[in-house]
């Protein structure tokens, strides 16, 4: 049985960037795997061509592309390079729409990507007044908006270092991450708009500016209007500042983003300026093949490393479509009518977001009309087969449906898209050029078929320069490199296809080993998405009579009662399309199943909740409050 769903047409792939860079390399599609071996085994030569082919401003330096290249970590990329990543941003100042900025209640708001240099320049002036300078930490805890985005350029063309979170993190939260790495200047909004409803942040600004003594200074981005906004501000002091850019070593810090907290205080992961603008480039414009003429958009927060991800298309000279509110307000079709009025030929999200609008019987096809519409990019958690159908049913059948799966961590993707291939239901098209991705067996041998833990054998340029305040680097070392010397491990559960591609069957962490049998979540999330009267899901596994049990948890459809002939359907029809050993031996009900704020489930808490252990971080988690409906549960207890 064919698992293809769609196969780019010929034009297509004459015409993307990956077929003119990969001609005067000598290769030519479709033959991916040849060009990503080629770019795993001569790394060198590979970097240096996407360098050149992305037309990267800055100096390159006469010296190696990599030192200690088989050193991991500890790799060292274009050490003799010198690079600002906003010049690269802004390298384009004409007349184009660089950002359409859309606020939930419908407020639309464009900027060129002239005005753009010319905010970033005002706000950078601002910024030496106060005293900011290279490697000071600037932090945002804003919306997704465009003087977000200012504010990041505007600290990047300085070379100080740039860290956000989004305003509907708590005191905590912020805290957490922002008092880890001691920001000089603290940049945040009056308040922002969710599902119909005005937050107000003033407070918590100044909660968090009392609590963290390094900040001096609390500007403010103004929704409401009650406050003086500092780029509007900025723009009035200084409409003639120069925009200047101090260009620095490759390994620059760049970013402080962080990990989802869960298990304790956030890990503050430090990004280099290089490693992230040159993975960025090559995953925009090789993989999803973004030209100038594209719109992109990707449904983020300034707290998920997406929101990093999509702004870095401003070097590709795009448009880039910005949103900041619900995207299930005033209904549903809140992003497709964003789709159809940007005309967007790029549309990103995460695979819930999928899930939700199909359960919400969004039919796209029907309603809009998505003409400009040529790829979909998901990511977050594992887009479902069934997704994948949702997808070329209600969109449309001739599009570019690209899963892609990274992580904070790399601040990009170990697997995404690729303009030479087809897309098969469930499965990630190719392992991302540059990237040495695996899968190994507990024993840390390759797996020849079959599933394991998602691996890199190899450095690339966009690993973290390190975690802050790590002397050492015994935490950054703990966290990838402990399983396998050299080795990151990045903690997916993961097979490689016959296709070629990849599978994300869920978080090693959370692999359910029920009779020594590993099973990952995601397998039984994509049966239970197709219960009618289910909505959500969570599993994990019980520690049971010296073995693991599975526990299925299920959020039920309004005005549904989950009984035993619904218990009995989501049995057989995991039996029946996964295993017998997949079979969860409790099902219950819960009002809704905890995520981190960015989205992603929160297995191991509720794991630990189970077994009677404390929750360490609940401020990582934007519903805390439902860990209680986890509890003591009887159908849980020993008889």
């Amino acid at each position: 049985m064919t698992t293809e769903l769609w196969r780019p047409g010929a034009a297509a792939i004459a015409d993307a960037n990956l077929t003119r860079f990969a001609g005067p390399l000598g290769f030519a599609p479709p033959d991916y795997a040849a060009l990503h071996r080629y770019s795993i085994e001569r790394r060198s030569e590979f970097w240096q061509a996407v360098w050149d082919f992305c037309d990267v401003v800055g100096e390159r330096g006469t010296g190696p592309v990599v030192v200690d290249g088989e050193r991991f970590p500890g790799s060292r990329w274009f050490p003799d390079a010198r690079l600002n990543f906003a010049e690269n941003l802004l390298r384009h100042r004409d007349d184009t729409v660089a950002i359409v900025s859309i606020l939930e209640n419908g407020e639309r708001r464009t900027l060129t990507y002239r005005e753009l240099a010319h905010q970033a320049a005002a706000f950078r002036q601002t910024l030496l007044e106060l005293g900011v300078s290279p490697g000071d930490r600037v932090a945002g805890w804003l919306p997704n908006v465009a003087e977000t985005v200012v504010a990041m350029l505007a600290t990047a063309s300085l070379g100080a270092v740039w860290s956000s979170c989004s305003p509907d993190f708590g005191v905590e939260g912020a805290l957490d991450r922002f008092g880890q790495i001691e920001p000089k200047v603290l940049i945040a909004c009056d308040g922002y708009d969710y599902g119909g409803k005005w937050f107000d942040v003033r407070e918590r600004a100044h909660a968090v500016q009392r609590a963290v003594g390094s900040i001096e200074h609390l500007l403010w981005v103004s929704l409401l209007g009650d406050v003086e906004d500092a780029v509007s501000r900025a723009c009035r002091e200084h409409p003639e500042a120069p925009l200047d850019f101090a260009r620095l070593p490759f390994d620059h810090p760049l970013y402080v983003m962080y990990s989802s907290g869960t298990t304790g205080k956030p890990k503050c992961i430090v990004h280099g300026t290089g490693g992230t603008l040159l993975q960025h480039l090559k995953e925009h414009q090789l993989h999803v093949d973004l030209k100038r003429e594209d719109t992109l958009f990707f449904f983020t927060t300034c707290g998920w490393m997406m929101w990093n991800w999509l702004v870095s298309a401003l070097a590709t000279g795009c448009r880039v479509v910005l949103y900041d509110g619900s995207p299930f307000h005033p209904d549903p079709n809140a992003l497709v009518n964003l789709a159809q009025n940007e005309s967007v030929t790029v549309f990103g999200v995460s695979a819930k977001y999928v899930s939700a609008i199909e359960n919400a019987g969004v039919k796209p096809r029907e309603t809009h009309d998505l003409a400009a519409l040529r790829s979909v990019l998901s990511t977050g958690s594992p887009l479902t087969h069934e997704g994948f159908h949702y997808v070329y049913r209600e969109f449309k059948d001739d599009l570019a449906l690209q899963s892609i799966s990274g992580g904070t961590d790399l601040i990009s993707c170990f697997a995404l898209g690729c303009p030479w291939l087809p897309v098969h239901e469930g499965e990630l098209q190719a392992k991302g050029l540059g990237m040495a991705v695996d899968v190994f067996d507990g024993a840390g041998h390759p797996v020849a078929a079959g599933k394991g833990e998602l691996v890199c054998t190899r450095s690339f340029p966009s690993a973290p320069v390190g975690f802050w305040n790590d002397p050492g680097d015994s935490r950054y070392r703990e966290a990838y490199f402990d399983k396998h010397e050299g080795v990151w491990a990045h903690g997916d559960f993961a097979e490689i296809t016959d296709n070629g591609g990849m599978i994300i069957h869920g978080r090693s962490d959370a692999v359910l080993n029920p009779g020594g049998v590993r099973i990952g979540t995601a397998e039984i999330y994509r049966q239970v998405d197709t219960i009618e009267e289910v909505v959500d899901s969570l599993a994990i596994g019980q520690d049971w009579e010296d073995d693991t049990r599975i526990v299925l948890f299920v959020v039920m459809r309004d005005g549904i009662e989950l009984d035993d002939a619904i218990r009995d359907n989501i049995k057989h029809r995991i039996r029946r399309h996964a295993s017998p050993r997949h079979v969860p031996s409790v099902i219950a009900a819960v009002p809704d199943v905890p995520r981190t704020l960015s989205g992603k489930i929160a297995e191991l808490a509720v794991r630990d909740v189970v077994h009677g252990l404390e929750v360490h971080n609940t401020t990582a988690l934007a519903n805390p409050a439902v860990l209680d409906a986890f509890r003591d549960r009887a159908e849980l207890a020993a008889d």
